[in-house]
């Protein structure tokens, strides 16, 4: 089993920290390499031949705010990338910045946390979250958007890297088409899926249009992308925040946890506690 140990944080990464990690996995490893630094955020440990390694998870480092994940070289040519959206792609959940709006800021993010966390039926907390936002005026979506709704650190730089590598990049969402279509455009997704808020007159009807994108949706846009590539699902990346993001993390060859909830997050084979979201094109050398 051969590969790479990758150090990624939001910080520059000290040398203490990358010799303490090149320490350790000499114990798990032949083969084992020097640091290299990546980036200034980035350093990575190749290794071969190597026996039990811990899960990629494993507290490398002590303290320090840094991600140690393990990439294998069978996992190291993705083809294609596939993201959630609220929470890991933006920093916001759309739904509960739109409650606000609406009065209902309390009730609705107890709602999409317990979701999140899978406690609750994802569509039967959708549809009574949306009901609480009956009689919005449309007009305060692009007011929430503009005034609340921003990408994440290195969502930016992190797109851009993989379209220049020819990464099929798709943005699916459990939230809605009005946010995900501004997200994917500004972003640069070459594909984006959402639920449709239903609309008379002007003002929302505290019901939902068309189909609803749930975990199991998720993974099937997944399945139809790499149908469509001719790829194996090994040669996809995942990555999500909450419980209805496990089916397609499941599904993927990597699956990544972006400042996850533990449903998802001792479910995902790549994790990011702390860095910044472009440290995935370092890890992968995108």
């Amino acid at each position: 089993m051969d590969g790479r140990l990758v150090l990624t944080s939001q910080s520059p990464i000290a040398i203490e920290s990358s010799e303490q990690v090149y320490a350790s996995l000499k114990n798990f490893a032949q083969g084992v390499e020097r640091p290299v630094a990546i980036s200034e955020h980035a350093v990575k440990i190749q290794f071969s031949n190597a026996g039990d390694l811990p899960k990629a998870s494993v507290n490398w480092v002590g303290e320090a705010e840094i991600d140690t994940n393990i990439v294998l070289d069978t996992q190291a040519n993705p083809k294609l990338f596939i993201a959630d959206m609220d929470s890991t792609m933006i920093g916001q959940e759309c739904i509960d910045e739109l409650a606000d709006y609406a009065g209902a800021k309390p009730q609705i993010a107890d709602i999409t946390e317990a979701a999140m966390q899978g406690k609750l039926d994802f569509e039967e907390a959708l549809r009574e979250r949306v009901a609480l936002l009956k009689g919005l005026d449309v007009s305060v979506l692009q007011q929430c958007y503009d005034e609340r709704i921003e990408p994440n650190v290195g969502a930016h730089e992190l797109l851009k890297r993989l379209g220049d590598a020819g990464v099929r990049r798709v943005l699916v969402s459990g939230g809605f088409t009005f946010f995900a279509s501004h997200i994917a455009e500004k972003l640069g997704f070459d594909r984006f899926e959402a639920n449709e808020f239903g609309i008379v007159d002007g003002r929302l009807t505290g019901k939902l249009n068309g189909k609803i994108v749930d975990r199991a949706y998720k993974a099937t846009v997944l399945h139809e992308e790499c149908g469509r590539l001719g790829l194996d699902t090994n040669a996809a990346i995942a990555i999500g925040d909450g419980a209805n993001d496990l089916d397609m993390i499941n599904a993927a060859g990597v699956g990544v946890a972006y400042k996850a909830k533990p449903a998802l997050d001792e479910q995902a084979s790549i994790h990011l506690r702390y860095s910044r979201l472009d440290a995935l094109a370092d890890i992968f050398e995108i």
